[in-house]
C-alpha cells in the first residue's frame, strides 16, 4: 500500500524547486531540487510524475500566490486610478519581497514547458485584473490595447521598478510612486 502524501513535503519540493529554478533555470537537474528538499528524488516523482508536472505546478502556485496578494485589500469602490494603483503596488511589494518567487516565475513565464492549459488557469489567478482592464477599455478610460499587451506594459515597468528598489531600497517608495506613474500615463486616455 502506497504511503500519504505529505502536504509538507510538497510544499518542501515547490520550495526548493522555486531557489533552484531561480539560481538555475528550468534546465536545472531534479535530483538537485530533490536534495534541497531533503527527499529523495524518487520521492519527488511521487509527487510530481514528471518534471513538466513539476514546473507547471510551481508556475501555478507563484501565479496563484501573486494573484491573492495583488487582489488583498482591493479598493472596488476607487476609481479605476486607484484600483490601478492598488494592484501594482501589490505587485511591486510582492516582488520585492519574494526576489526568489519573482526570478523563478520569470523563468517559468517563458519556459516552453509550462501548458497553455497552465497558462489558461494562471490567467484565472488574475481574473480581477483583467475584468478591471476590459471594462475600462470598454468605457473609455484606458487607451484601447489588447489586454495582454497592457498586461506585458505593467509587467516590464513592475520588473524595472522592483530591479531598482531592490538597488536602492531606501528610494522604495518613490520609486514605486514613479513606476505607477509611467505605466499610467502609458495606458490611460488621460
Amino acid at each position: 500500500m502506497a504511503r500519504p502524501r505529505s502536504e509538507d513535503k510538497r510544499n518542501a519540493i515547490l520550495t526548493a524547486a522555486t531557489a533552484v529554478i531561480a539560481q538555475q533555470g528550468t534546465s536545472a537537474p531534479t535530483a538537485r531540487i530533490a536534495k534541497l528538499a531533503n527527499v529523495a528524488e524518487g520521492t519527488l516523482f511521487t509527487y510530481f510524475a514528471t518534471k513538466d508536472d513539476l514546473l507547471n505546478a510551481l508556475y501555478l502556485e507563484l501565479k496563484t500566490e501573486l494573484g491573492e496578494a495583488m487582489t488583498a485589500g482591493y479598493p472596488e469602490a476607487g476609481n479605476l486610478k486607484e484600483r490601478c494603483r492598488h494592484f501594482w503596488t501589490k505587485y511591486v511589494t510582492w516582488g520585492v519581497a519574494q526576489p526568489e518567487k519573482r526570478k523563478a516565475m520569470a523563468q517559468l513565464k517563458v519556459s516552453d514547458r509550462i501548458t497553455e492549459l497552465c497558462k489558461t488557469t494562471t490567467v484565472k489567478a488574475l481574473t480581477e485584473v483583467h475584468d478591471m482592464l476590459m471594462a475600462s477599455i470598454a468605457q473609455g478610460v484606458l487607451r484601447d490595447q489588447p489586454s495582454a499587451f497592457a498586461f506585458a506594459i505593467l509587467s516590464s515597468l513592475a520588473e524595472t521598478t522592483m530591479e531598482f528598489i531592490a538597488r536602492q531600497p531606501d528610494q522604495a517608495e518613490r520609486t514605486t510612486t514613479a513606476g505607477f506613474e509611467t505605466f499610467w500615463r502609458a495606458v490611460s486616455k488621460d
